[in-house]
């Protein structure tokens, strides 16, 4: 790999032709210079929640390293250059597999190490009620233990960085203190808690909030509720489906206002049938599962969904979309705000890593229609 090169495209803050200047790996220098035709360049995305893509499953009990790899590959397609494999609510033994799996990809393949930096584990300890519960199996709910994540994290060198719970499950407050002292960043999320006991989470250091809006009881309390109480805690930074089916436009575009820029993170929360062609398909969880060609993965015959299928770059532009935002403000919730909890990644910079994209846009359009990415400025995709 050559240890410099440059890059030209188009700034998404204000259209103008930019060359990128790289230097082992890292961004050296931004300019100014001439053409208008360019597509556009921006940091990679940062996706902090994917169960899976393209047929290829991180949660059906057979993970293996080679899939974990090919799961970076697809991901790099899509314009995604950092992301937080996730896995979700399982027998211990099978959530320690995953981890031991995914500790010996980041070990056999340099690519994966670069684009996984730690695991988000999305339960177990979530409301075991239907509604909250979502799709994860009520069998395998449990209180939080101490001990069973010191069991995650020996089996995998320390790779679980951010655990999704409920904090009304009891000793859930300590947990989230002692995970916290770990270094560890602790989101809410498939939770009926009260008000309160969502201002105690965040006191205790729970900084996140998973796909907020969704993982819910269908029917609320007008006030108080959990939705209130997270969008108005300071504390907490809301992560969001964009995909036009996980929140309606005007929800997503209020609660995008009640948090502000600063605190809202775009997530594709996708899953295996994310990326496959329109059908239907047997799945181990929800039965005969329908994917539409707009990317709606639902319960075949039923309003349900049955997880997210359309990548980031989709919810970027869907986002900027339902909410009425900016390209380029809406891309600081899929680069720069997620990248503040992985190293400062995710901003177009001098000093940061060259880890790019280039990509074409047009307003109204569904996607970011990806052409290039780059990881530490070596080109690892194209189209």
């Amino acid at each position: 790999m050559n240890s410099s090169c440059n890059i030209v495209g188009r700034d998404p803050a204000n259209g103008k032709a930019i060359a990128i200047a790289i230097e082992d790996g890292v961004i050296a220098a931004i300019e100014t210079v001439d053409g208008a035709n360019h597509e556009y360049v921006a940091p990679g995305l940062i996706d902090l929640q994917v169960n899976g893509f393209a047929g290829l499953d991180l949660n059906d009990g057979h993970l293996t390293p080679e899939r974990v790899r090919a799961l970076a590959d697809h991901m790099l397609t899509v314009g995604v250059t950092t992301f937080l494999p996730t896995l979700i609510t399982a027998p211990e033994a099978d959530l320690i597999h995953a981890l031991t799996v995914i500790a010996e990809a980041r070990r056999r393949f340099p690519i994966v190490a670069r684009m996984v930096p730690f695991v988000h584990v999305e339960g177990p300890s979530i409301s075991a009620l239907d509604g909250p519960r979502g799709a994860h199996p009520a069998t395998y709910v449990r209180a939080p233990s101490l001990d069973e994540f010191e069991r995650w994290q020996a089996a995998s060198s320390n790779l679980v960085g951010l655990v999704t719970l409920a904090p009304e499950l009891p000793g859930a407050i300590t947990y989230i203190s002692a995970l916290v002292q770990r270094g560890v960043h602790v989101a809410l999320g498939h939770t009926a808690a009260s008000p309160e006991e969502i201002h105690e989470a965040a006191a205790a250091g729970a900084s996140l909030s998973t796909h907020l809006g969704n993982g819910a009881a269908a029917t609320l309390p007008r006030h108080p509720n959990f939705l209130w109480s997270q969008l108005a805690d300071d504390r907490l930074t809301a992560t969001f489906i964009a995909d036009g089916h996980h929140l309606p436009a005007d929800t997503f575009k209020a609660m995008v206002r009640a948090k502000g820029l600063e605190k809202a993170i775009l997530v594709s929360d996708a899953v295996a049938l994310a990326g496959m062609p329109p059908g239907l398909y047997e799945q181990p969880v929800g039965g005969t599962v329908e994917v539409k060609a707009d990317g709606r993965v639902g319960i075949a015959g039923t309003p349900y969904l049955a997880g997210a299928g359309l990548p980031l770059c989709a919810n970027v532009a869907l986002a900027a979309y339902m909410a009425g935002l900016t390209l380029n403000e809406s891309l600081r919730l899929a680069t720069e705000n997620p990248g503040r909890l992985i190293d400062n990644r995710g901003r177009l910079a001098v000093g940061a890593p060259a880890d790019l994209m280039q990509f074409s846009w047009q307003e109204g359009q569904r996607c970011l229609a990806v052409s290039g990415v780059w990881l530490r400025g070596e080109k690892v995709f194209s189209r």
